[in-house]
């Protein structure tokens, strides 16, 4: 840590050639994720002869990636939205040079006296919960109404056909389990030719699909405000209900799907989304997001088992997400299919 922290202010210091004294303090690192290794930290200089202390966050890339993604698009993504009513941290610095710190990375202000939640427990908000629960499905529909040209995503960014919104991510997600799975699943095989068999009406249009919002991705204070939606680094063009469904995953409610996030009765957070967002749900479209959603999580947590069982990843969250995570989407699409399989064949 103290290399990487004498390394880090050096950068500081060319990037910020009007102040002095840079030195980085208290780095230490934030663990979890998939893509991404994350640090915070404090950056002290002096400018204009008055001492300057600035929580930062690092988002570096890792030496072996569970999921490969563009940081610029995550970067990107954090530019976009700043200042236009979606609570992000500012982004500050983008360097894809390897000499500073090895790997590519990205800096951006760290968002202090606010706090993240486990989606691994049962009422992980408790009395916040009516708080947050508006204002979390309520930016997921902001999120999902910026029409992205218009927030200066289009340059750098895949803009699929409406109809070929699906079928690209699906492709995407089988690829990465006919990559990395350790062993058969004729379930997830099953699923899988269920949504190709049954394809989704197209959206009306593209939106920003953050990717992987979801409890525990976001932060919020002790006043029940969420302060910032993190890890970006997932996010792309598609189909709006991308993101509800997976926002409403069972997984992400310790498995009660009845209740979205461990916020909110689900009619009532449909019904909120659509307000912000300006959508109208298309139920079977929305259905067919929700199995989707259980095979791409079974995708992550089959490369993460992969990572961690090869030695990879040591992270032990790489461990937690190959079990008790497969095993949840392995029982909900255990629960979905008969159910879907019968219709068909009616």
């Amino acid at each position: 840590m103290e290399e990487l922290a004498k390394k880090f202010a050096e950068y500081l210091q060319h990037k910020m050639p009007h102040v002095s004294d840079v030195e980085v303090r208290d780095l230490s690192r934030i663990h979890g994720g998939a893509s991404r290794e994350t640090y915070r930290l404090m950056g002290h200089w002096v400018e204009e002869g008055a001492a300057v202390i600035k929580p930062l966050i690092l988002r570096r890339d890792p030496e072996v990636s569970l999921i490969e993604t563009e940081r610029d698009l995550e970067f990107n993504a954090y530019l976009a939205f700043h200042g236009r009513g979606i609570p992000v941290p500012e982004a500050l610095f983008l360097e894809l040079d390897t000499k500073w710190l090895e790997r590519p990375f990205f800096v951006m202000e760290q968002i202090t006296e606010s706090e993240a939640a486990s989606p691994f427990l049962p009422d992980p908000y408790g009395e916040l919960a009516d708080k947050l629960a508006p204002q979390f499905f309520g930016i997921l529909g902001q999120i999902s109404a910026h029409e992205p040209d218009a927030i200066g995503l289009a340059e750098n960014m895949d803009h699929p056909a409406l109809d070929a919104c699906w079928r690209e991510q699906l492709d995407y997600w089988v690829g990465e389990i006919d990559k990395d799975a350790l062993e058969p699943n004729p379930l997830l095989r099953s699923a899988i030719r269920w949504l190709r068999r049954n394809p989704p009406p197209p959206p009306a249009r593209l939106s920003m699909v953050h990717g992987d919002y979801r409890t525990g991705n976001f932060l919020y204070n002790t006043s029940g405000e969420i302060t910032a939606i993190l890890d970006w680094e997932m996010c792309h063009l598609g189909d709006p209900l991308e993101d509800l469904a997976w926002a409403i995953d069972p997984l992400w409610a310790f498995e009660n799907g009845d209740r979205p996030a461990s916020l909110m009765e689900r009619d009532a957070a449909l019904a909120l989304w659509e307000d912000a967002s300006g959508f109208k749900i298309d139920r079977t479209a929305l259905r067919w997001w929700e199995v989707f959603s259980a095979v791409k999580g079974l995708a992550i947590w089959i490369s993460a088992g992969k990572e961690f069982q090869t030695g990879g990843n040591a992270d032990p969250i790489m461990g937690l997400s190959s079990w008790y995570c497969t095993d949840v989407h392995t029982r909900v699409l255990a629960e979905w299919m008969p159910k879907l399989r019968a219709e068909e064949r009616s």
